[in-house]
């Protein structure tokens, strides 16, 4: 509740804050509210309508209070539309190295809306990106993962990229993997890390 200063200026509380109307149209507008606490509760109950995300992400790209920002992130993984994963995806473009890791954490607790694009991601033209949706694949714990990664360390021409796959195949390689790690070493044979990681994921599998 709202309460009355000694010279008749009204003061909200954090109550108010979200005591305002809550149907679509007024949360759109709180959503650009100057008051940081607003716009947190405004991205907050826009998750309960199925049709918000393109808002959300909107806001995302403007918003800098970080409580806000993850907030709607989180609104933006319970929706998990298609909206959603396509604006997340966008956010690894961004020249804003917050809003990027952001968005691969967001996408991480996505696995089956995130999976079916992965391929392609993967074969983005950008290399950032593509080092990107490697870090996406950490904790995707999809059946492809291993695929996806050799198909990389097999046809990406960037060494940074395959780099980025060999650090997960270390973890995740199996005896199939055997084969393009070999061809990947000979690749770059003038490469120090490859020769390291190969044979780290090559003794692995030895292992196993």
């Amino acid at each position: 509740m709202a309460f009355i200063k000694t010279d008749g200026t009204v003061v909200a509380d954090q109550g108010e804050a979200r005591g305002q109307e809550r149907d679509y149209a007024g949360l759109l507008e709180q959503l650009a509210a100057a008051d940081d606490k607003v716009r947190r509760w405004a991205a907050r109950d826009l998750r309960q309508h199925a049709n918000a995300s393109p808002a959300l992400l909107a806001r995302l790209r403007l918003e800098h209070d970080l409580a806000v920002r993850e907030v709607i992130l989180t609104s933006l993984t319970r929706l998990g539309d298609t909206f959603a994963v396509a604006g997340l995806v966008d956010c690894l473009r961004s020249e804003d190295v917050a809003l990027r890791n952001e968005a691969i954490e967001a996408m991480k607790a996505l696995p089956l809306a995130v999976a079916p694009i992965m391929g392609a991601l993967l074969r983005d033209p950008d290399a950032d990106v593509r080092i990107l949706a490697i870090g996406v694949l950490e904790s995707l714990r999809h059946p492809l993962v291993e695929q996806w990664l050799l198909e990389v360390i097999v046809t990406d021409t960037q060494v940074n990229v395959c780099g980025a796959a060999l650090d997960l195949l270390c973890e995740v390689a199996s005896e199939a993997a055997g084969p393009a790690l070999q061809a990947l070493r000979r690749r770059y044979a003038d490469v120090p890390y490859i020769q390291f990681a190969t044979g780290v994921a090559l003794n692995r599998i030895a292992k196993a």
